[in-house]
């Protein structure tokens, strides 16, 4: 068998692995990448043709240094490419002024400096007539930076980015294990080894597969797409629907965003999913019944000029961890390795920014930013245990 060696070998290639695979090569490093499937692919978690923006993060406001890194990063390179990367339309977050996106999104921003604007019930529905006919303490606070990122789009160019500054990249190679050993790792492969000094491992659902001892839980998660009726009186173009998180008066939240060229409007229903997907085996078929009558009864609620038929849907996955926050550092603090996953679904804008993050921990360089939240040694043995039943 063929044996590679690479001071770095990067496993999984989707959004936060291409990012670290460029920020490596960028910096001159030895670097190895490798997905198994092709670059851009539908078959993980970075895909579905656009992905949220924002800034101002209702998550944690640590989190507003690394979307303004991947900002600034995906702004370079689009100059580079001639391509847009991210498109700064707003992003909305909606509901009562005690409602988890209202409230999360007016404390990240005071924390982070961000400024935002604050839209009282008669400012939204007069700016944004989509949110007309709901609940009066209805507010909205719009984070001026925020808008949409381009998962296959972007994920392509920092590959193309990667090669280009020297990386070597091996698409369409399954790893079956990643191995710690005196002095690196090995990453085994059906066709070759490859050895190294360390290990970024960012495989998205499949983390867990090839480092166990992480408390992530993968899930399936399917993306839709809809119309607007056809008497719809408000506009649906994402130029007057920007980017959204909504959480309606009886506690059921939304998100998603208008309409452009080459894309419909995208609208998902929060915590919509299924725990404990197998990444092999997941069910790629959408179900009428148990998928879709949720979320219709959803956007029918909150969108009513929306029809809540969708007329595309696909699957996806995400993975969550037990904080439901990113799992960004050196697991023990081992030399070997550095891992990236468990966001929960809300990581992809901040792919370019954490590719960052895994080549400054790689090459040791200091984080850009405080970063103790995503350590992954936060979790205890008993929690983690406790995670993972």
């Amino acid at each position: 068998m063929q044996t590679i060696t690479s001071d770095v070998v990067v496993v999984g290639l989707g959004g936060f692995g291409s990012a670290a695979l460029w920020r490596l090569a960028e910096r001159g490093v030895d670097v190895v990448g490798i997905d198994r499937f092709d670059i851009g692919h539908n078959l993980g978690s970075s895909h579905g043709v656009t992905r949220l923006f924002r800034v101002a993060c209702m998550e944690h406001p640590g989190l507003a240094a690394v979307a303004r890194t991947s900002l600034e990063l995906w702004t370079e390179l689009g100059e580079r490419y001639g391509e847009t990367y991210v498109e700064q339309t707003g992003c909305l977050s909606v509901g009562r002024p005690d409602s988890r996106p209202v409230r999360g999104t007016i404390a990240a921003a005071a924390a982070a400096g961000i400024e935002v604007a604050h839209l009282t019930h008669a400012e939204l529905v007069e700016r944004y007539p989509q949110y007309a006919g709901h609940d009066d303490e209805t507010v909205g606070v719009l984070d001026p930076e925020g808008g949409l990122c381009f998962p296959e789009r972007n994920v392509t160019a920092q590959v193309r980015a990667a090669a280009e500054a020297g990386a070597q990249v091996y698409p369409g190679t399954r790893v079956t294990s990643v191995e710690l050993v005196d002095g690196g790792v090995r990453v085994v492969t059906p066709t070759a080894v490859f050895e190294a000094g360390q290990a970024v491992v960012a495989a998205g659902a499949w983390n867990r597969k090839l480092l166990p001892g992480l408390p992530l839980r993968p899930r399936r998660t399917p993306l839709y797409w809809f119309a607007p009726k056809a008497d719809a009186t408000a506009s649906f173009d994402l130029s007057r629907f920007p980017s959204f998180i909504y959480e309606l008066a009886d506690g059921r939240s939304v998100w998603g965003h208008g309409s452009d060229d080459g894309f419909h409007i995208k609208i998902g229903l929060g915590d919509h999913g299924t725990d404990d997907t197998d990444p092999d085996e997941l069910d790629r078929y959408i179900h009428p019944r148990t998928d879709v009558e949720r979320l219709a009864d959803a956007v029918a609620t909150a969108f009513p000029q929306v029809d809540p038929v969708p007329v595309k849907a696909i699957p996806c996955m995400i993975t969550n961890s037990p904080d439901e926050q990113f799992l960004v550092g050196r697991p023990e603090g081992d030399p070997r390795l550095v891992v990236a996953g468990g966001d929960s679904g809300h990581g992809f804008k901040h792919a370019a920014g954490v590719g960052e993050l895994l080549a400054r921990i790689a090459v040791g360089e200091r984080p850009y930013g405080d970063i103790g939240f995503l350590d992954p040694t936060r979790f205890t043995a008993q929690a983690t245990r406790d995670f993972v039943g």
